[in-house]
């Protein structure tokens, strides 16, 4: 039944992230996929909480494996940054990269911090 409920879970992050990224992308600047760092910076944040939360249990494993692995999307800012780069803006891809590398770790630093808090 646990690979099901993860299914399941993935589909519903697959559809947040789709949702979130259809609403942000059309209003957000085009220099940077804004959108993806939003999805990438928000889920990292709310795995930090779930595994600092630290119950080890069914849910942690369906709400971090599966809703925030289908919410979460380190092959689209990958792609991204390589079209940045393709496009010749070398500056916006290495900020791409390094923004969203630093800025979801800290979001799942916090995260953490906060779920071990609690």
């Amino acid at each position: 039944m646990t690979p099901l409920m993860m299914a399941l879970a993935g589909g519903l992050g697959a559809g947040a992230r789709y949702s979130l990224d259809a609403w942000v992308r059309p209003r957000a600047s085009k220099r940077l996929p804004w959108s993806t760092h939003l999805i990438n910076i928000s889920g990292s944040l709310l795995l930090g909480l779930v595994v600092g939360l630290g119950t080890g249990d069914l849910w942690h494993t369906i709400i971090g494996t599966g809703f925030l692995g289908g919410y979460t999307t380190f092959s689209t800012a990958s792609v991204e940054t390589v079209h940045l780069a393709l496009d010749r803006r070398y500056g916006a891809a290495a900020v791409n990269a390094a923004a969203m590398l630093v800025l979801s770790i800290a979001a799942a630093s916090c995260g953490y911090a906060l779920g071990s808090a609690l």
